[in-house]
C-alpha cells in the first residue's frame, strides 16, 4: 500500500507541476490587478475563474518574502510525514496511508515552486491560478492546495471514524463485562439462599 500511494504522490506532483506549467504558458501572469482568462459558469452564477498570479508566501499570502523559511518549513513537515508513512507502514489504515499521500503530493508541489524562486531569480513565486467567483474575498489557489486540504480533510474524518470505532469498542468491552458481572452476582445470590430441606 506504501508503494502504491507513494505512486499516487507522484502522479499528483507531475499533474500539478504540468497544470502550472500550461497556466504559464498560455495566461500572462497578473501584476497589481487579477485578470481572468476563463470563467466556469452556471446560467448566470459563476463558479470559478482561471487567472495567474504568482505568491511568495503561504495562503493569503501569510509570511510573503519569507521564501526560505517557507522552505525549511515545508521541507519539514514533508520530510516528517514521509518518514511516518515508512515507519508505520504496517499498523497504518489503507485510507491513512492515501490521504497523507495526497498531503505530501500537495505540499511538495507548492514545494517546488518555492526552491524555484531561490534558484531562479525570474521565478517570482507558487503559480496559483484557481479563483472562486462566488467568494470574493478567497485566495487564488492551485491544485497542490487542492491536495492538501482534501488530504487533511480525509486525514481528519478518517481519524474521528476510527476514534468512533474505539468508542464503540470500549463501550461494548464494558457493558459485556457488566453483563457477564451482574450474571456472576445473580448465581451467587441464588446459591446462598436456597431453601433449606424440610423435617
Amino acid at each position: 500500500m506504501l508503494i502504491f500511494s507513494l505512486a499516487l504522490a507522484c502522479v499528483l506532483i507531475g499533474a500539478d507541476q504540468l497544470i502550472k506549467y500550461l497556466v504559464v504558458l498560455n495566461f500572462d501572469e497578473c501584476r497589481g490587478a487579477v485578470r481572468t482568462y476563463y470563467t466556469l459558469s452556471i446560467g448566470d452564477f459563476d463558479i470559478f475563474s482561471l487567472t495567474h498570479i504568482r505568491n511568495d508566501g503561504a495562503a493569503w499570502s501569510i509570511l510573503g518574502g519569507q521564501t526560505i523559511l517557507l522552505v525549511i518549513f515545508t521541507s519539514v513537515v514533508m520530510l516528517a510525514i514521509l518518514v511516518y508513512m515508512i515507519v508505520k507502514r504496517k499498523s497504518m489504515n489503507k485510507l491513512e496511508t492515501l490521504a497523507l499521500a495526497v498531503i505530501l503530493a500537495g505540499g511538495i508541489g507548492n514545494l517546488i515552486d518555492r526552491a524555484r524562486i531561490l534558484i531562479d531569480p525570474d521565478f517570482s513565486g507558487v503559480i496559483d491560478y484557481i479563483l472562486l467567483d462566488f467568494l470574493p474575498e478567497f485566495p487564488v489557489f492551485n491544485f497542490a492546495d487542492i491536495c492538501i486540504v482534501v488530504g487533511g480533510i480525509g486525514l481528519c474524518l478518517i481519524y474521528l471514524v476510527l476514534e468512533i470505532k474505539e468508542y464503540r469498542k470500549k463501550k461494548l468491552s464494558k457493558a459485556v463485562q457488566a453483563s457477564a458481572a451482574a450474571k456472576e452476582n445473580d448465581n451467587s445470590g441464588q446459591t446462598d439462599t436456597e431453601p433449606n430441606a424440610e423435617v
